[in-house]
């Protein structure tokens, strides 16, 4: 008898794997893929570069709680990640800078005179319900068409004024020379992979782990208690109330005879080409090799689902499945596609640590987890 049957590997399902393990659950973790991992899942090609399978994961994060927890499965390389923008024939770093102003219009602003030039285009909307309202409200038409327009119709095939705030609210605009493209106090990755950090994270001997695997296909011969369910929540529901749309991506790969493919970890390309950017991944890991790899990204609407499209549509459809899941018996929804909702690889990660210490309630245990110890009394 398993204590809690949980659907998925990736970082949602594995990480309550790991806690629960340590706090003395017997756990079997079913995956449909080959590997563990989820969409982190990192290999080494054919000309022995480590690359992402299903795009480049980046992690980062403000959180200590988030980065501490991890730091038991992994030692980390500091990374922080780049990214230029494909506009009128230039490269031009992205988030938006002082740096992308100046070099885009040929001028030599300051800092103050930047947050004028972008203050005087600025077409301020209210209230701000859209994505284009967002960045519309931030740089004006103009800068608006050059950067955001186009890539957010092909990432989403929707114009952003159909799409919520929180979409390009994701992105900042800076009148500074930060040029990187995150700012959290945890700019790291894990040093020897994701899928390296997987194998520790499910080391545990209290943890089954079952591949290739629809859960339907065991459910009912498998005894457990609980399930923890981290795939598309309509899915789970046999779409009942219809099907949440999610934007997929085709994944390009290509190795080239060369030591540098591109002049940064990434390279948007707002308009012109049908993908949305490239990633090369030495810059990400670290390695050093005589050849490169990269990915171009084809977004799509079939496919694995990848992002959960975040329109008040969506939102409304996604509520009924929600509701529906409170009243799901011993079951427990997580993860981007268990709660239809954008979040970053953080944010997944402590979404499962709160669920595991909701679960845990009142419960004080000992937890072991690669050599690490300590007594929660959970509040």
């Amino acid at each position: 008898m398993f204590d809690y049957l949980i659907v998925g590997a990736g970082f949602a399902g594995s990480v309550m794997a790991e806690r629960l393990a340590s706090s003395g659950k017997k756990i079997l973790i079913i995956d449909k893929r080959n590997h563990i991992g989820g969409n982190t899942y990192d290999y080494y090609d054919e000309s022995g570069i480590l690359v992402h399978k299903y795009g480049p994961h980046i992690f980062h994060t403000h959180s200590r709680d988030v980065y501490d927890y991890l730091s038991l499965f992994t030692d980390w390389r500091s990374y922080e990640h780049k990214v230029l923008a494909a506009v009128d024939g230039q490269l031009v770093p992205l988030p938006i800078n002082l740096n992308t102003i100046n070099t885009l219009y040929g001028l030599q602003l300051s800092t103050d005179q930047a947050e004028a030039f972008l203050k005087e285009r600025a077409e301020k909307i209210s209230p701000v319900k859209t994505s284009e309202d967002v960045v519309m409200g931030r740089v004006g038409k103009e800068l608006y068409e050059k950067f955001f327009k186009g890539y957010t119709k092909k990432q989403w095939d929707l114009d952003p004024s159909q799409l919520d705030a929180s979409v390009t609210a994701r992105v900042p605009v800076r009148t500074n020379k930060d040029d990187r493209y995150f700012t959290d106090t945890y700019q790291v990755m894990p040093l020897h992979g994701y899928t390296n950090l997987f194998t520790k994270m499910l080391s545990h001997p209290n943890i089954n782990i079952m591949l290739n695997t629809d859960y339907r296909d065991v459910i009912t011969f498998v005894p457990h208690k609980y399930i923890i369910y981290t795939g598309p929540i309509d899915s789970y529901f046999d779409y009942c109330y219809g099907q949440l749309p999610y934007r997929s991506i085709e994944f390009r790969f290509e190795t080239y005879d060369k030591d540098i493919f591109q002049p940064t970890g990434t390279v948007n390309y707002p308009n012109g080409q049908a993908y949305t950017r490239i990633t090369e991944f030495k810059y990400l890991t670290g390695q050093q090799h005589k050849k490169t790899s990269v990915v171009y990204e084809f977004p799509k609407a079939e496919g694995d689902p990848y992002y959960p499209i975040p329109t008040a549509e969506n939102a409304a459809l996604y509520k009924k499945y929600q509701l529906l899941a409170e009243t799901a018996p011993k079951t427990y929804f997580t993860g981007r596609l268990g709660t239809y909702k954008y979040y970053n690889m953080d944010q997944v990660i402590a979404q499962s640590l709160t669920l595991f210490k909701s679960i845990m309630k009142d419960q004080p245990i000992e937890m072991q987890a690669n050599g690490y110890k300590k007594t929660l009394q959970q509040t």
